[in-house]
């Protein structure tokens, strides 16, 4: 109806992004490498992505564009094939995105129905998927009107979860773990956790949907990753002091459900379980019929237009097909975390080069220099530990993040010569269709 969202909305919508399947998927993988010291991974991460967000926020008050972080990066580093490949890189990690939701869509599922089979695990994962790719397609408005109730849902889960599991914790299970070996596994987890918190950069993709946003976009960045850095760590406190790290980490495709039976019984694990489906559908639904497809159309076209929705993919259905088909090959390739670790190295690239492009901006967005230079060092960091880690116990996805880095690289380079496609900011966009 042409109303912008106040800042509690966009914090809201924003909550309900962060706090999507992730922490369903991966916290089991973060429980194998980080063991009793989960909470402090969710902890280092938070830390971390407050560092990315000071950078987003400031870019997002200054540069209002619903091309979110390659605006930024456009104003920073100009229209060239390194701006081209990283919008590509943005779309692949919507790809990859949907992959993890699809493989703890699969575990829970199998989990709920008591079968476990690798064949069926896989199969599960390409329905799901197919079935969302067909919705999208036909553009199912009674899945778009669900999302909102979806979100409620998933949060009063994950509530319930807390509140019930807070009175039953073990002190000897969380007692944290603080010799070099045991920190070092913490940092490992948080580097790959770092992607639970990555949602807040979706705040500047609606920049021009936001009252007053060069006030706004700042104050809903920081209000939404204050709320879900509580609601993670009381998630990881409750779930390491009610069960072993053990067994969280042999049920590592549902250690969410597997957590709540301790203190809510097997139907604490069948209520978790179907939260976790819910959520982890809607997050399908949301990176295919939301995120992806901007990413897919910006990196295709080099510009959103003044009015962009989602039906777009009516015009690109290639594209859909393209995500989807993608997205289901990376699940059937890599396990869960494997899949978190390429998702979690692709958004970590474009948080580099948008750091980048602010120390190039700096007069313009009066941010701290030195702070900014600090948060470029630290997500480098992260990056690296990251690749080390991967490099240390599993060379196959350590190898895939970089061909993939390659591939988009050659495609940028291929496609820009034979299209002559050229990245416009939001105000040359605007001067294009006559709106300025």
């Amino acid at each position: 109806m042409g109303r912008k969202l106040s800042v509690w909305e966009a914090t809201s919508i924003a909550v309900g992004i962060i706090i999507g399947a992730s922490i369903f998927s991966i916290l089991g993988v973060g429980a194998e490498i980080a063991g009793k010291n989960l909470p402090l991974a969710f902890i280092l991460s938070s830390l971390a992505a407050y560092l990315v967000a000071y950078n987003y926020a400031k870019l997002g008050s200054k540069f209002i564009s619903n091309a979110g972080p390659i605006e930024f990066i456009l104003r920073g580093m100009g229209d060239n094939e390194i701006t081209g490949t990283l919008a590509f890189l943005m779309w692949m990690s919507y790809v990859v995105s949907l992959s993890l939701f699809a493989n703890a869509f699969a575990g829970y599922f199998l989990a709920l129905i008591k079968v476990q089979h690798q064949f069926l695990f896989g199969l599960v994962e390409v329905v799901v998927i197919s079935v969302f790719m067909v919705l999208n397609f036909f553009g199912s408005k009674a899945v778009g009107r669900a999302e909102s109730l979806i979100v409620l849902g998933k949060l009063i889960v994950l509530g319930v979860f807390v509140l019930g599991g807070l009175w039953t914790i073990n002190p000897d299970y969380v007692a944290p773990q603080l010799d070099p070996e045991h920190v070092m596994g913490a940092v490992y987890a948080a580097t790959i956790f770092f992607l639970s918190y990555t949602g807040f950069g979706l705040i500047t993709n609606a920049s021009e949907d936001i009252e007053d946003p060069e006030k706004n976009v700042s104050r809903a960045i920081y209000l939404s990753l204050l709320i879900v850095t509580l609601v993670y760590v009381s998630i990881a406190v409750v779930a390491v002091g009610n069960l072993p790290v053990e067994e969280l980490v042999k049920a590592k495709e549902y250690a969410l459900a597997e957590a709540a039976r301790p203190f809510l019984g097997n139907l604490g694990f069948t209520f978790i379980s179907v939260g976790a489906l819910f959520s982890t559908s809607s997050a399908i639904n949301a990176t295919l019929y939301g995120g992806a497809n901007i990413a897919y159309a910006l990196a295709v076209k080099g510009e959103l237009p003044p009015v962009f929705e989602r039906k777009s993919w009516f015009s690109a259905p290639e594209g859909l097909y393209i995500t989807a088909g993608l997205g289901i090959i990376f699940a059937l390739l890599f396990n869960i975390e494997g899949i978190a670790a390429i998702c979690s190295a692709t958004f970590l690239l474009v948080y580099v080069f948008a750091i980048l492009s602010h120390l190039r901006l700096i007069d313009e967005t009066k941010a701290s220099r030195s702070l900014v230079a600090f948060s470029l060092v630290v997500v480098l960091a992260i990056f690296s530990l990251l690749m080390y880690y991967q490099w240390q116990t599993d060379q196959r996805v350590f190898y895939t993040i970089w061909i993939n880095v390659l591939a988009f690289a050659s495609i940028e380079l291929a496609y820009r010569r034979l299209t002559k496609r050229r990245f416009l900011t939001r105000q040359q966009t605007m001067s294009k269709y006559g709106m300025e």
